[in-house]
């Protein structure tokens, strides 16, 4: 007889100790699963910081801009043709 109660209070506790384990996976997935929303969230600001980026870029490397900018800003001037010196190798 006490060596059914001595099985059955083991076997209780491992049934125990296994429900705490499930548990305490079940909350570690949550975290996880949090972690991972929070992740996507800051990759998807990412991307569209990125792309953001890259049309500024374009839009910072425009010809047109450019020269316009030259010109007014710096007060520079096309040289006439006479001033041109082209160098081959």
């Amino acid at each position: 007889m006490k060596t059914q109660i001595i099985f059955l209070v083991v076997v209780l506790a491992l049934v125990i100790g296994s429900a705490l384990g499930v548990v305490n996976m079940r909350h570690e997935s949550r975290l996880l699963a949090v972690q991972l929303s929070e992740l996507k969230i800051a990759q998807d600001e990412g991307l569209a910081e990125w792309s953001r980026l890259q049309i500024e870029q374009g839009w910072l490397a425009d010809a047109s801009r450019i020269e316009k900018t030259a010109r007014g800003v710096l007060h520079m001037q096309q040289p006439e043709k006479t001033q041109l010196l082209v160098i081959e190798p």
